[in-house]
């Protein structure tokens, strides 16, 4: 059957639902937020469902489904426990050409229950035709997680923003531009304006006119990927792919982010490890800015979280310099994920009160360079806290011996671990003084974590 989703207004409209019980409540609590003028119709009306009734004013009649109670009725709902009372209802409907849904039986269904995700001025509804009630349940719990909390309000917003924004911007062209431009803004930062900084955008588009609505549509994302598996970016992170019109990429990202951007999003890939720099930063920045002046969303996709050592601040400051509008959504960095993952807290009550991230990569950003040169170890082998070195694992005799040297114990617990795009991790536990020799036997890969401190010897964790 062809079922289209048609979007009626059923506010103040009346409606009928047969049936007291669970079922029957499940449907009342999905019309609440419409605003229909609901009876319900029942021999026996549980609790729940009183109390329901009572809250939001529904009309409740304690007996027998009667041919009469559909009188003035534009849609009915059969939810009764009794299968012949419901045919009833959907044959009596289907005579008088009323809309009915007959709940487990959609033969006799004019109309079919969607799983519906509402927020404010937001209605979606997923059907797949009565194949999977379970599979429209399932995406409709994923869209949901895509909206942002306060959808509600923005959407308020933006509805008494639009006869401002006539008044204000006579071009077509470029009132809609401002629209779209609002709408992303909002949806980005889960945010409105106030009156104030709303004219003063209006202002700013009636003034500059179409370079300036080309110059606000153009600004860049910062956002971390989270560090392993595709599902550990944030929500926000994830919206923000699905928007943009460029996705700048690095290297230490789960490839499965990338099939989340829209067919014609352009993909640039700038991945950096060490020993194969495909492009240098400043190239980064400059492409940064290039494609922002282009216009659109801009999305810059970093491994773990771009403000921990993925400098994300340079990138930052580089478009402000160049007037480019700048957002930073964060990420699950590996300094806490990646330990954690192999059953190592970064903290723990009465074991470390505190940790401490360095990084193992030298200034000059080569292989065979004197960490001594860039790091006090003098002052880490005094720090009580545990200490997790990032981009260190081509440096760990050298990170161990410098501690070792400057007087932290041999003895003191140590772990290195590699983390994957599944979540699945090759971990090494030792000493500072034979870390760097049972890391090596394992042939443990790269990118690795450095953990040490007495962390590495709590028992492992189940991760889920």
């Amino acid at each position: 059957m062809g079922y289209f989703p048609f979007f009626v207004d059923i506010a103040g409209r009346n409606g009928l639902i047969v049936g007291g019980g669970r079922v029957a409540l499940h449907k009342l609590e999905k019309l609440l937020p419409y605003g229909a003028r609901l009876t319900v119709v029942a021999p026996e009306i549980t609790e729940s469902m009183a109390q329901c009734a009572q809250e939001n004013d529904i009309c409740v009649i304690k007996r027998a489904f009667a041919p009469e109670d559909l009188t003035g009725m534009r849609f009915v709902i059969a939810a009764s426990d009794d299968r012949g009372v419901n045919a009833e209802v959907g044959e009596l409907c289907g005579e008088k050409g009323i809309l009915v849904n007959v709940v487990d039986d959609k033969e006799a269904c004019s109309f079919l229950f969607p799983s519906l995700v509402k927020a404010g001025k937001l209605g979606i509804g997923i059907s797949t035709e009565g194949a999977s009630p379970e599979i429209a349940a399932s995406v409709r719990s994923q869209i949901a997680c895509m909206i942002p909390a306060g959808m509600e309000e923005i959407l308020d917003y933006l509805n008494t923003l639009r006869p401002l924004a006539k008044e204000y911007i006579k071009d077509n062209t470029r009132r809609a531009a401002f629209l779209k431009d609002m709408a992303r803004t909002c949806m980005d930062g889960n945010m409105v304006f106030d009156e104030q900084e709303t004219m003063r955008r209006l202002e700013k588009y009636r003034q500059d006119g179409e370079q300036c609505a080309a110059k606000a549509a153009g600004r860049v994302l910062l956002v971390g990927a989270g560090c392993g598996s595709y599902d550990l970016i944030t929500l926000r992170g994830m919206r923000a792919i699905r928007r943009a019109r460029v996705l700048v990429y690095d290297d230490l990202i789960d490839r499965r982010l990338l099939e989340d951007a829209s067919e014609s999003c352009e993909r640039i890939y700038v991945g950096k490890r060490s020993g194969r720099h495909s492009m240098r930063q400043e190239q980064i920045n400059s492409l940064l800015v290039q494609k922002a002046r282009e216009g659109g969303l801009v999305v810059r996709l970093k491994g773990g979280d771009p403000f921990v050592f993925g400098r994300g601040m340079e990138e930052l400051e580089a478009l402000r310099e160049a007037g480019i509008r700048a957002e930073y959504i964060p990420g699950i960095t590996s300094c806490i994920a990646v330990p954690a993952f192999a059953g190592i807290p970064v903290t723990h009550r009465e074991v470390s009160r505190s940790f401490h991230v360095i990084t193992g990569h030298t200034a000059a950003g080569n292989q065979d360079g004197d960490l001594t040169q860039d790091i006090d170890f003098s002052l880490l082998a005094r720090l009580e806290g545990t200490l997790v070195f990032l981009m260190g694992y081509s440096h760990l005799a050298q990170i161990t011996e410098a501690l070792m040297r400057c007087g932290k114990e041999g003895s003191a617990p140590a772990a290195v671990v590699h983390g994957g795009f599944d979540t699945a991790v090759t971990a090494v536990r030792g000493t500072l003084s034979d870390i760097a020799a049972k890391a090596a036997a394992a042939q443990i890969q790269t990118p690795a974590v450095i953990i040490i401190g007495d962390v590495c010897g709590v028992v492992n964790m189940v991760n889920i």
